[in-house]
Order: structure tokens, then C-alpha cells, then sequence
């Protein structure tokens, strides 16, 4: 059965949206295709806004508590601008116990941004995460998809300093 309901208005003219238009036009618009929809979103624009979500649920004809409640599911999905640069500290049980909290520390008070935020020059973001699967060299941050392992503080500030500044 063909739906003949119409499609929403593109939310603006940047190209990019008919790329996402394209990627759910390709599943027929189908609720099966909401990850990928989002992903799309994601890969255009580097994160999913509350315009993107309602283009997305209104595309899918799905409501939009649904649509949130899969982007705030999945840890791959952000709804904030990410940082040229992205620090996730590893707060694992190996690296919490050799301290990873003075990393954190470290690093919101050398560039005063919290866990889960980015500067206010969008230079860089500060994530955790549960594991990064470098036990044996805890405490371990990963710097732009680069392992660091045997960090402290210093270690790990004299690093990001000089990707920050690249």
C-alpha cells in the first residue's frame, strides 16, 4: 500500500537536508529507517537539534517523544554541537581507582568546560565513558580517537594544549 501523505517543507535550503531527505526517501520513509535517519542528521550536521528530530518525526510520521527517546538512547547520538577536538576520559573501575577524577578535574579547570560539554570556542569537547578498553594503562583518556594511557593531569593537560592549538 502506497502512503500519500505529503512530506514536510524542508526545514531550510542548506543542502544538507536533502541528503537526510534522500537517505529516508531511499527507506520509503519507513519507521524502520528512524536510526538511519538519525545517523544521517548526525553525519550532515555533527548532531541532532530539536529541528532536526521534528523534521525527522514528521518525515517517519512518528511522534516526537519517539524520536528523542532513541537519539538519548543511543550514546552515538549527541543533541549539542561537538568541538573541533573531543577528550573522553576513561572513569572505568581501573582508571577511577588510579585517577581519573584528577584528570577530569584537570581539564574543567584548565578550560573550564564540564563533562559532557565543549568550549565556548567550540575547540574542544569532554566526554567520559564507562570503558575504553585500556585497563593496563590507567588511567587512559582518548584524544581525537588516540589512546593515552599512564596519564596524570599534566600528562594528559600537555597533550590536549597541543591539539587545542593545532
Amino acid at each position: 500500500m502506497t502512503q500519500h501523505r505529503s512530506q514536510p517543507a524542508l526545514p531550510s535550503d542548506d543542502k544538507r537536508w536533502k541528503i537526510v531527505n534522500a537517505t529516508m526517501r531511499r527507506t520509503g520513509y519507513a519507521e524502520h529507517a528512524l536510526i538511519e535517519a538519525l545517523h544521517s542528521v548526525q553525519d550532515a550536521f555533527g548532531f541532532l537539534d530539536e529541528t532536526a528530530m521534528t523534521f525527522v518525526a514528521e518525515s517517519l510520521d512518528l511522534p516526537l517523544s519517539k524520536v528523542y527517546g532513541v537519539a538519548t538512547f543511543y550514546h552515538l547520538f549527541t543533541l549539542k554541537p561537538k568541538g573541533r577536538h573531543t577528550c573522553v576520559v576513561c572513569t572505568g573501575t581501573a582508571c577511577y581507582i588510579k585517577g581519573s577524577t584528577a584528570l577530569l578535574d584537570g581539564v574543567q579547570q584548565q578550560f573550564g568546560v564540564t563533562t559532557g560539554g565543549t568550549t565556548p570556542d567550540q575547540a574542544l569537547s569532554v566526554l567520559s565513558a564507562r570503558c575504553v578498553g585500556a585497563c593496563g594503562l590507567a588511567p587512559a583518556a582518548v584524544i581525537d580517537g588516540q589512546v593515552l594511557g599512564k596519564l596524570d593531569a599534566d600528562k594528559l593537560l600537555a597533550n590536549l594544549a597541543q591539539v587545542v592549538t593545532q
